[in-house]
């Protein structure tokens, strides 16, 4: 069935509210000042895509199996396994931060045993990776088990019966089958972790993330030295989502 008119338009317009932000880049162009950018921006971009690299490696090692492990539990496990993964994906992430300051603050017996042997939890780069995989494991592993659950489990089970260990199964089977709706997992993954600021405002205040310094610059300098900063974030973020997208909607037209 083809939307109706009053169905295109009402979308239409909602889209148009949701892209209205981003009209604001445009709008202030000439506003912003660029001289100090080059020196605000270098060091906390640097920061933050040697976390966001770190954080995704731990995501996907980690995420993926988790994903298929979910997409193919059955009874009483499968709602429970979901449930668990909800508390982290609708805590907000400022909470997340306190929590996670609580738990590896100086004064906390781990905290204080990690510092020990030279690893201190807050304030470092470990502390930027750990609130990055915090905010966007979620998305990875709810994205990904998604995709997983596409592939037929008859095929897997057919590759079973010839004899394949399940290990050889999930890599030569099910990883291919599910590559278009994991590389959406990623990017969705990518975009969350290189945002992530709740969290990491509270445990890594230090080193300065890129969307640290843009909160820091704003209440320091002003709107005009942090929204290049912002634009810098966008660019950096976006492309990949969307240079993946049209290859997914592909993927599942051939499919």
């Amino acid at each position: 069935m083809r939307p109706s008119l009053a169905a295109w338009t009402v979308g239409l317009l909602f889209l148009g509210l949701l892209l209205t932000p981003l009209a604001g880049f445009a709008v202030s162009l000439p506003g912003p000042h660029w001289h100090d950018f080059p020196a605000r921006a270098a060091g906390p971009l640097g920061t933050s895509l040697a976390a966001t690299a770190l954080a995704l490696a731990v995501i996907a090692a980690l995420g993926t199996p988790l994903a298929w492990i979910m997409s193919r539990a059955t009874g009483r496990w499968a709602p429970v396994l979901e449930l668990l993964l909800l508390f982290p994906l609708l805590m907000p992430p400022l909470v997340v931060g306190l929590l996670l300051a609580v738990l590896l603050g100086p004064a906390s017996p781990l905290g204080a045993a990690l510092a020990g042997v030279g690893l201190p939890p807050m304030g470092s780069l470990g502390a930027l990776v750990l609130a990055e995989v915090y905010e966007a494991a979620p998305y990875y592993v709810l994205t990904a088990q998604a995709a997983f659950a596409q592939v037929d489990p008859a095929l897997e089970e057919a590759w079973l019966t010839l004899g394949r260990p399940p290990r050889r199964v999930l890599t030569t089977v099910s990883l291919p089958a599910a590559a278009p709706g994991l590389w959406a997992a990623f990017t969705l993954a990518l975009a969350r972790a290189l945002g992530a600021f709740g969290a990491a405002i509270v445990v890594a205040y230090h080193p300065q993330g890129l969307p640290v310094a843009i909160w820091l610059t704003l209440e320091e300098v002003g709107l005009g030295s942090a929204l290049p900063m912002a634009l810098l974030l966008v660019f950096v973020a976006l492309p990949l989502p969307m240079l993946v997208r049209p290859r997914l909607r592909h993927a599942s037209v051939r499919a």
